[in-house]
């Protein structure tokens, strides 16, 4: 009987061990003596007199082109009349004009707040998203524009999903796609990316009713969290979902958080504070090509939210991370003061394509930059 018992036991004890949510680390220190990678680089915004706030950027290869996406505003940060527009290139040289993809509408008699939330193709048909909200950060919508020639699109498409998301959707191994918001994870089986959004998060759904830039707070001091919000994921080959989390504001401590899913996103672990450093700022994890992991963002943290400088950073098993190579770290002189204005490299986003990664960052929150590099370069 005893040894019945105690195997019944250990076996629940290895249950409790396999729940428990597995380590994410980096290596990073600092950037002297890290190996500087060769890249081209290319502004793809820098205002003159008007639309002097520039955040939020993304990049996708789409039928020949490249098109950037980014969130534009009169002078400050995620205020009325913030628009969306894009760019458009061929050789990531020369860049049209911003071409204006949505602009908001009003509530009570205001102008509402536009957020820029990334691109999806899907069978040559790409899918822009983009979040609203009002000024108070309330009426929180997801849309999206659809276009199969990258000059025209549909009209906006109500998502009912009331997020402003991280980035734009990613495919897991399932298929499913998954949206990373502040703290809301949704998921959909549709594959144009169009309908059937579930929201979803490691919080009780009775703790929120909208995910945006002001709705993090709450949840995160009921249950003892610091703020998290803006989380970036991989899925490493045991299909489990990694999703690491920025914590900001006073609850900063130069340490990324992690939560973690091993069911196809339906559910999610408690989230814990990992050793993987963080100055503050978005980020973008992602595979390359060769299979092993990377991130892309600013590890520093002894210059807090200084942003810089951009960091690659690789890991072969997805736990450690610890091959580290200088992006870029040149600086960039705001042209106008602006609310919350600031960042060396701001919220990078990345795509691999034809040998080259790609990472689109906003420069101080006013212009908006691509810089490319070849993945030869990169060690195994």
């Amino acid at each position: 009987m005893r040894i019945i018992t105690y195997i019944f036991i250990l076996a629940i004890l290895a249950v409790k061990v396999q729940a428990q949510v597995a380590p994410v680390t980096n290596t990073y220190t600092t950037d002297q003596g890290l190996p500087r990678l060769n890249i081209e680089r290319s502004m793809v915004f820098v205002p003159q007199e008007t639309w002097l706030y520039s955040h939020h950027p993304s990049i996708i290869s789409f039928k020949g082109k490249l098109i950037a996406l980014w969130s534009n505003g009169l002078k400050d940060e995620d205020s009325p009349g913030q628009r969306v527009v894009y760019a458009v290139s061929k050789d990531m040289k020369q860049w049209s004009k911003p071409m204006e993809l949505a602009s908001p509408s009003k509530y009570n008699d205001t102008l509402n707040v536009l957020t820029a939330a990334g691109m999806y193709e899907y069978k040559g048909t790409l899918v822009a998203y983009y979040g609203e909200y009002t000024l108070h950060r309330t009426q929180t919508k997801l849309w999206a524009k659809t276009t199969t020639d990258g000059e025209h699109w549909s009209k906006p498409k109500d998502l009912n999903l009331p997020v402003i998301p991280n980035h734009g959707p990613q495919k897991l191994k399932s298929g499913r796609l998954l949206i990373c918001g502040n703290f809301s994870y949704p998921y959909s089986d549709d594959p144009t990316g169009l309908s059937g959004w579930k929201m979803n998060s490691f919080y009780d759904p009775s703790l929120y009713t909208q995910d945006n830039p002001s709705t993090f707070y709450a949840p995160a001091q009921k249950n003892g969290f610091p703020p998290l919000c803006e989380g970036s994921y991989f899925q490493t080959p045991d299909s489990v979902i990694h999703l690491l989390m920025r914590v900001t504001g006073k609850g900063w401590k130069g340490k990324l958080w992690l939560t973690q899913s091993n069911d196809n996103a339906q559910t999610w672990t408690k989230p814990i504070e990992t050793q993987f450093s963080d100055n503050d700022s978005k980020f973008h994890f992602g595979q390359l090509p060769d299979g092993r992991f990377y991130y892309v963002g600013i590890p520093d943290t002894l210059h807090h939210y200084d942003r810089n400088p951009l960091i690659l950073t690789i890991s072969k098993d997805g736990k450690v991370f610890d091959k580290s190579y200088v992006i870029a770290n040149e600086l960039y002189h705001l042209r106008t003061e602006g609310l919350w204005k600031g960042g060396q490299y701001g919220y990078p986003h990345t795509i691999i394509h034809q040998g080259y990664m790609y990472v689109i960052i906003s420069r101080q929150k006013e212009a908006v930059e691509v810089i490319r590099f070849k993945l030869n370069q990169l060690e195994r």
